[in-house]
């Protein structure tokens, strides 16, 4: 890959006190209550988006901030917002850490790749039995089923091996080939791709300069 090849990688950061483990969501997030019981979305808390266009060189070239909903279904929208408000046509890859978010705020993974006519790699570190367990103790009616079908919809999760650590990764818009060498070309060291890595670190800060 040639070392100007550009990825946004995408990654968040929201507050909380007590943890509810998902699988899938990669962040350090903790809650005390279920954010679901809140009623109306401007109720609950958002967390902070951050997407950050770093190229294979590992040269940072852009960030962008977005929000969403902690326990709704806006992830989607806000990273489709996130990638349009860079008016970056040069990136190539758009790499998503994990497939649910801001407490089980499901990231469509197929519909990113059409919105935005590019691959799109859901990147997440451990391994796992699957959500629908989770997504069935803390949801019912709509609000369950909606989450099912952006679940059951979501490419399969292949196991990527790199720098001696294993990420697990589900890829629309592109092969099981080319989602292994683009997470291998975007992670020099370690086992988190670079543009998830500075994501994640901007995210924080941001949660933070805002007082959350």
């Amino acid at each position: 890959m040639k070392p100007g090849t550009r990825a946004l990688g995408v990654a968040e950061s929201y507050p909380g006190t007590a943890r509810v483990p998902t699988v899938d969501h990669t962040d350090d997030a903790d809650f005390s209550t279920d954010p679901s019981e809140a009623g109306d979305s401007d109720a609950r808390p958002e967390s902070v988006l951050c997407g950050a266009v770093v190229r294979a060189d590992r040269v940072v070239d852009g960030l962008a901030f977005e929000t969403c909903t902690v326990g709704g279904d806006d992830a989607t929208d806000a990273i489709d917002s996130l990638y349009s408000s860079l008016g970056r046509e040069d990136v190539r890859y758009l790499l998503v850490s994990g497939i649910a978010p801001a407490w089980f705020n499901l990231v469509d993974v197929n519909r990113l790749a059409s919105d935005l006519d590019r691959p799109v790699l859901s990147v997440s570190f451990e391994d796992s039995e699957g959500l629908e367990t989770a997504l069935s103790t803390h949801f019912s009616g709509d609000a369950l089923d909606r989450r099912l079908q952006i679940y059951r919809d979501a490419p399969p999760r292949t196991a990527v091996e790199v720098n001696d650590e294993r990420v697990f990764v589900r890829a629309a818009g592109c092969d099981e080939a080319e989602a292994k060498q683009v997470v291998r070309a975007f992670t020099p060291t370690g086992g988190r791709p670079e543009p998830l890595r500075v994501a994640r670190m901007a995210a924080r800060a941001g949660r933070q300069f805002v007082g959350d």
